[in-house]
């Protein structure tokens, strides 16, 4: 029997659907499931976190004495904090290993966040210099080395920001003079097992960095030798 001579519809006897039918009905089931998944699956939206908005209202006036002027310099970092990934660890499972955020990134590398908004928290009492900025000889130089800024999880649902930084202070000069360095490590809850805690947490202990790193500075200039 010829393919073209067969009946569009069974007749009495005969086996319905026939083996052609039963791949046709196949491919359109298969095509219907691919829709469907496609259409219930959107993409995931990017999320790009920074700090926050900052100072969003005049600041009063602080009455208490300025400080002196400060030259916060470009913050150094490794190679793997200089790209925009928000990273964590796993420290109950391989703590030695960064892990990115597949949907989160930074709104800039941490390092020039982190400079940022040490700028704005340390300028309330004193004018924060940039790089390139014009000096007087024996200006206090503050250089820091971002060391770890990552969401540390002890467990699938706990977790802390944690941050790490190598400060190290002197004054400008010919020769540059060098006065103290120290490290600060902070650790601050996250309120979620997410991306957005592990942001917010780092956010706070940048803010507790600025605190410390402001008592540090002035105990260090205070000690310094009166030079003659």
């Amino acid at each position: 029997m010829q393919l073209h001579s067969l009946p569009l519809h069974a007749s009495a006897g005969h086996s319905e659907p026939t083996a052609l039918r039963r791949c046709l009905a196949g491919l359109a089931a298969l095509t219907c499931v691919v829709a469907l998944c496609g259409c219930s699956s959107p993409a995931q939206r990017l999320a790009v976190y920074d700090f926050g908005p900052g100072v969003t209202q005049p600041q009063a006036s602080n009455r208490m004495a300025p400080l002196a002027p400060l030259l916060l310099a470009d913050v150094e970092t490794s190679a793997a904090l200089d790209g925009t990934a928000v990273w964590y660890r796993l420290g109950y499972a391989d703590a030695q290993q960064l892990r990115p955020y597949a949907q989160a990134r930074w709104s800039m590398p941490p390092a020039q966040l982190l400079r940022q908004r040490l700028r704005e928290l340390l300028g309330q009492r004193r004018s924060v210099l940039a790089p390139g900025d014009a000096l007087q000889p024996g200006t206090l130089v503050l250089r820091l080395e971002l060391e770890e800024f990552s969401q540390l999880f002890d467990s699938t649902q706990s977790s802390n920001a944690l941050l790490r930084v190598r400060a190290t202070l002197g004054r400008s000069g010919s020769p540059a003079r060098a006065l103290a360095q120290t490290g600060f490590v902070l650790q601050r809850p996250a309120a979620s097992a997410d991306a957005a805690g592990g942001v917010q947490a780092l956010g706070q202990a940048t803010e507790a960095l600025a605190v410390q790193l402001d008592a540090w500075l002035q105990q260090t200039a205070a000690a310094e030798p009166a030079t003659p």
